[in-house]
């Protein structure tokens, strides 16, 4: 008897032990989750079916809420120049499919900033049950067991999470910097720099190793106009 309560008691553990991590925040590095949901582009798969591009995901409160309307009408503003960096946006929060069409077609009529008005292009995710939020950590149940916080997720050509964000509900975020965290995230893939504090498209970059030694520095004296040091720590290349 006692052999079979430890067995029963083993599988409870073990089964709870699944279940909280599949509600882990997933963390960088890490493999994007996958789910499928309907949108108000049609039902997808997210991330696969936005295939080879770059992918942010983004969540929020509540749709015909002030804060998540001004964050949407930002990001319908960006689309052009996420496309040129070769990323789709997808966002999800725990609203019916039926209210995210209402809402998108409310916030096409809206001229935001004195900008004119905006088709938005991308999907806004169903996620009633809450479950594909939180298979991305964005019930944060402290704060709303039913609502989902202001997250945001980066992911890469091949589906690795690179950049991970919350924000509180009463603060709405800056969608400019999505921009920069997607142009620093594909400049340190494709070379092996870092991008300083406050970096923008165009600034110096960090080189995290000694960009030439004193035989090459003879050899070739320009390499002085590309490189130089802040300290005795930071090396700078000069783009």
């Amino acid at each position: 008897m006692k052999r079979v309560m430890f067995t029963f008691l083993a599988m409870i553990l073990a089964i709870g032990v699944v279940t909280a991590g599949d509600y882990k925040i997933p963390l960088i590095g890490s493999k994007a989750p996958k789910f499928s949901a309907n949108t108000t582009n049609g039902k997808i798969t997210f991330p696969n079916d936005f295939g080879n591009s770059w992918k942010i995901l983004f969540s929020h409160p509540a749709d015909f809420t002030p804060v998540c309307s001004s964050e949407l009408l930002e990001l319908a503003h960006l689309q052009k120049e996420f496309k040129k960096l070769g990323v789709e946006v997808a966002v999800i929060s725990t609203d019916n499919i039926e209210l995210h069409t209402m809402w998108k077609a409310h916030l096409e009529e809206l001229e935001y900033k004195q900008r004119g008005t905006v088709d938005i292009e991308f999907p806004i995710i169903e996620d009633p049950d809450g479950k594909n939020s939180r298979l991305y950590g964005m019930l944060h149940e402290p704060t709303s067991t039913n609502r989902d916080i202001r997250g945001v997720f980066v992911i890469d050509d091949k589906n690795i999470v690179r950049s991970v964000n919350f924000y509180p509900v009463e603060v709405g975020r800056n969608m400019n910097e999505y921009v920069r965290m997607v142009e620093a995230l594909q400049l340190t893939k494709s070379k092996f720099v870092y991008t300083p504090a406050n970096w923008q498209k165009g600034d110096d970059v960090i080189v995290p190793y000694m960009p030439y030694t004193t035989a090459e520095l003879e050899a070739n004296p320009e390499l002085s106009d590309k490189y130089y040091m802040v300290g005795n720590r930071m090396w700078f290349e000069r783009k």
